[in-house]
C-alpha cells in the first residue's frame, strides 16, 4: 500500500476523526476547566486561590505522558473504569485547563478596571459585571492563545496512542510494523495531521478577525455612505 493509498485509506480516515475529536473535546473542556480556575484565582477567599495555585503547580510541573499513563493506570485500581479515549481525554482536558487558567486570567487582567468601575455605577452585580462587561472584552485578548493552544493539543493528542487510542500515530505505527514501510505511513500520518492544523488555524484566524472590533470599525470608515445603505436595503 502506498502513500496515497495509505492517506485514503478507511483506517487513517477513522483516525484522523479521532484524533480530532479527541482534540477538540479536550480542548473545550480544558477551556471550560481554564474558565472556571481563573474565576476561582480571582476570588476574594484565600483557601480558594491556594487551591487554584496548588492544581496549576502540579499540572504544569509534570509531563503530559506522566498525567496520562497515571489516569489511565489508577483510575481502574479506585473503581472507575474508562475506555482509553475517556481516559486520554481526562488526562489531556486537566493538563489543559491549568494552562488555560494563566491564560484566561491574563485576559481578564487586561481588561481596563474601569470598566468595572462603571459597570458598579450603573447598579450591576459582580457577577453580571464578569458576564457581560469583562468575559466579552476579555475574549479577545484570550483567542489569539488559544488558537494556539488548540494546535499544541492536536499534536499533544498523539501521546494517546501509548494507551492504546487508536488515533493517527498508533495507525501509523501498526501500519508501518505490517508492511515495514515507515515512510510512507508516517507521512500518511504527518499529511493528516496537516490538514487538521490548517483547519484549526484557518478558524481561530476567522473567530480573531470577527472579534476583532478594531478593524469592523475601520471597515465601515472606509465604507462608502451611498454603499451601505445600498447594502442595507438588500
Amino acid at each position: 500500500m502506498g502513500f496515497l493509498e495509505k492517506v485514503f485509506s478507511t483506517d487513517f480516515l477513522a483516525a484522523s476523526g479521532l484524533t480530532f475529536a479527541l482534540t477538540i473535546v479536550s480542548m473545550l473542556l480544558g477551556v471550560a476547566g481554564g474558565l472556571v480556575l481563573a474565576l476561582a484565582k480571582a476570588s476574594p477567599v484565600p483557601p480558594l486561590r491556594w487551591v487554584v495555585d496548588g492544581y496549576i503547580w502540579v499540572f504544569r510541573g509534570t509531563p503530559v505522558l506522566l498525567q496520562l499513563i497515571f489516569v489511565f493506570n489508577v483510575l481502574p485500581l479506585w473503581g472507575l473504569n474508562f475506555s482509553p479515549f475517556t481516559c486520554a481525554v481526562v488526562a489531556l482536558s486537566l493538563n489543559e485547563a491549568a494552562y488555560m487558567a494563566e491564560i484566561v486570567r491574563g485576559g481578564l487582567l487586561g481588561v481596563d478596571r474601569g470598566q468595572r468601575t462603571a459597570a458598579r455605577m450603573l447598579g450591576m452585580s459582580e457577577a453580571k459585571i464578569t458576564r457581560w462587561v469583562v468575559l466579552p472584552q476579555a475574549a479577545r485578548l484570550i483567542l489569539p492563545p488559544t488558537g494556539n493552544q488548540f494546535i499544541g493539543m492536536l499534536k499533544t493528542s498523539a501521546l494517546a496512542s501509548v494507551v492504546s487510542v487508536q488515533d493517527l500515530l498508533l495507525t501509523a505505527q501498526r501500519q508501518a510494523a505490517a508492511d515495514f514501510d515507515y515512510v510512507s505511513a508516517l507521512g500518511a500520518a504527518a499529511a493528516h495531521y496537516l490538514v487538521l492544523t490548517t483547519v484549526f488555524t484557518f478558524a481561530a484566524a476567522t473567530l480573531e478577525r470577527r472579534l476583532d472590533i478594531t478593524r469592523r470599525a475601520a471597515a465601515r470608515r472606509r465604507t462608502p455612505v451611498g454603499a451601505t445603505a445600498v447594502v442595507n436595503a438588500t
